[in-house]
């Protein structure tokens, strides 16, 4: 038997802070920068609690702006904006690692090749 799912509930959320994130050099992203560029922490209450989180946005959103959140009631701090957080790297940290292996093995029959 599945439990019954709950409806989240929406409110409002107030931008608390907008920071730009500088393109990095990294092994994992092969230096690319991801389409998300800006952090946004922002603030909600949910049962007269309230709570933080982040999230990457393309754009910039002013502080103290508000903007729509939707959360989990049997878990507040689950916001359906948390799950916008992700960076991207994984497609391509998988492209990294099969280039790896390709690599390896071109080398691996030019040594073979050698002999």
């Amino acid at each position: 038997m599945t439990e019954p799912t709950h409806p989240w509930i929406e409110t409002q959320a107030t931008v608390t802070g907008c920071r730009y994130q500088f393109a990095r050099m990294n092994t994992l992203t092969l230096g690319f920068q991801t389409q998300d560029k800006f952090r946004i922490a922002f603030d909600y209450y949910a049962h007269g609690q309230l709570y933080s989180d982040e999230f990457q946005s393309p754009v910039a959103i002013a502080q103290n702006e508000t903007i729509p959140v939707r959360y989990n009631p049997l878990n507040p701090v689950e916001n359906s904006r948390s799950g916008q957080a992700g960076s991207g790297r994984t497609p391509l940290m998988a492209i990294g690692i099969a280039g790896s292996i390709v690599l390896s093995l071109i080398w691996l029959a030019m040594l073979r090749g050698c002999s």
